[in-house]
């Protein structure tokens, strides 16, 4: 019994490989790591976490 035609796949030229070797030795993750390594501008001095302690600390009826 043969395949279905769906079944028949060309072979792949490995486009796929090709593409991500080439991001691979980019070496623009270097970008990345430091975009992630910087530190988030806080605004207020940590006063929102102030506030919700305050709050967590009232009683509740």
């Amino acid at each position: 019994m043969t395949k279905h035609l769906a079944d028949h796949r060309t072979p792949s030229q490995g486009a796929r490989v090709q593409h991500f070797l080439r991001i691979a030795r980019d070496r623009s993750e270097t970008i990345w790591r430091d975009v992630f390594r910087r530190s988030a501008p806080s605004s207020g001095n940590g006063r929102r976490v102030v506030e919700y302690a305050r709050i967590e600390r009232q009683p509740h009826d």
